[in-house]
């Protein structure tokens, strides 16, 4: 994929949030899935120790995806204690707590798009095929119908060219096939911290990969994606706090309905769990995820279509959009897509009574008038406004 499609795709997906109703309650279908609270939204770590449950969600975080060999008797039994749900594989010792309300999901598997390797200095040979995906997943489903399988896919859902799919690069008709097996599709891609020029930098693939998949789902799969918040192997960079809150952010007025954290880092050493040792990121990441829980009922109610439009001064810097109603007041939440800075002009569709606009979380309001109002975006920044 060319920087010049990419944008075209960008371009598509401004207004993403302005769509057909969204549903408000996507696990009601599942009797033992995540929570069906309105104010319980999916924040999650990536395959991390249960020890350190407490320090996680103590951070804001609700949920754990993977764990390492397992569900071993001590992983569940320390995340019960932390009062933390998990995502895990259904191994035998899972299946003999299919009534413990800590599990809330299957563990589909992980990059089943990417070549596989053939085995310790054999290369690699051609992605999983959908239909393997899609037979386990019945198989999963069979073992227990009660709990949603997730799957986590690579980065191709976001970038065509992506030379880690080997022969099925420039494949995305791939996966459609591939989001059949599950019933939370999630992906990764890490822009902050990427190697390729076609990425590095550029924080809208995730915007653009959370869009597909949601394309793809078209309303019968639940979409998640994975944020990256350390160096992970690049031992030059890492994102920002500011970039992680845009991604973050990104996926939320795209689509995604839950958040995995990644917080492995190889560079310059190896920690698992470095999230918990930068304390700058940490407290960042508590902050976004404090915001997103706070909001969590207005994030799982219906996004409303055509309730609000914006327009950037700058073209070259879209602004996208998602428009929510709760609680008698609208809420447009909104994000800056390039590392530029513009003026963003809202327009509401029903403005009767409204005279201002409080900036959530930025101590500030601004005045409303004939229903339009005007801010500033700075390179990546995130905007989220509440009608008063």
């Amino acid at each position: 994929m060319t920087l010049g499609s990419c944008f075209i795709i960008l371009l598509s997906v401004i207004n993403a949030g302005i769509g057909a109703n969204s549903p408000s309650n996507p696990y009601a279908k599942w009797e033992n899935g995540p929570p069906r609270d309105a104010d319980f939204f999916p924040i999650a770590v990536w395959l991390q120790n249960p020890s350190n449950a407490n320090r996680y969600k103590q951070a804001g975080i609700n949920t754990y995806v993977g764990l390492w060999r397992g569900p071993t008797e001590q992983q569940l039994a320390e995340l019960k204690n932390a009062g933390m749900k998990v995502i895990c594989h259904q191994n035998k010792t899972a299946l003999k707590h299919v009534n413990d309300p800590t599990i809330i999901g299957w563990m589909h598997g992980d990059e089943p798009d990417n070549a596989q390797s053939l085995g310790r200095g054999k290369g690699y040979g051609p992605p999983i095929l959908p239909k393997k995906i899609t037979d386990d997943y019945y198989k999963i489903q069979r073992a227990d119908p009660t709990r949603p399988v997730l799957l986590n896919l690579g980065q191709g859902v976001a970038w065509d060219g992506w030379h880690g799919r080997g022969v099925r690069t420039n494949h995305p008709e791939d996966y459609p096939e591939y989001i059949k097996g599950c019933d939370i599709a999630s992906f990764d891609i890490y822009p902050a911290v990427h190697d390729k020029p076609e990425v590095a930098g550029n924080l809208w693939f995730v915007a653009i990969g959370v869009e597909r998949l949601t394309k793809w789902a078209d309303g019968r799969k639940v979409v998640w994606n994975c944020i990256e918040c350390t160096r992970i192997s690049n031992p030059d960079t890492k994102a920002t706090p500011h970039q992680v809150k845009c991604e973050v952010w990104m996926s939320i007025i795209h689509g995604s309905m839950g958040l995995i954290y990644f917080v492995h880092e190889w560079e310059p050493r190896f920690d698992e769990s470095a999230l918990l040792h930068d304390a700058a990121m940490l407290s960042a990441v508590t902050e976004i995820n404090r915001q997103i829980t706070e909001l969590a009922p207005v994030l799982n109610s219906p996004t409303i279509k055509a309730a609000a439009s914006v327009s950037s001064g700058n073209q070259a810097i879209p602004v996208a959009l998602m428009t929510k109603k709760h609680d008698g007041a609208t809420y447009l939440f909104a994000v800056g897509m390039r590392g530029d800075k513009t003026t963003a002009t809202f327009t509401l569709q029903n403005p009767e009574g409204i005279k201002t606009v409080e900036v959530i979380g930025e101590n500030r309001t601004i005045n409303l008038k004939a229903g339009v109002f005007k801010d500033d975006f700075e390179a990546w920044d995130v905007h989220l406004y509440r009608t008063k």
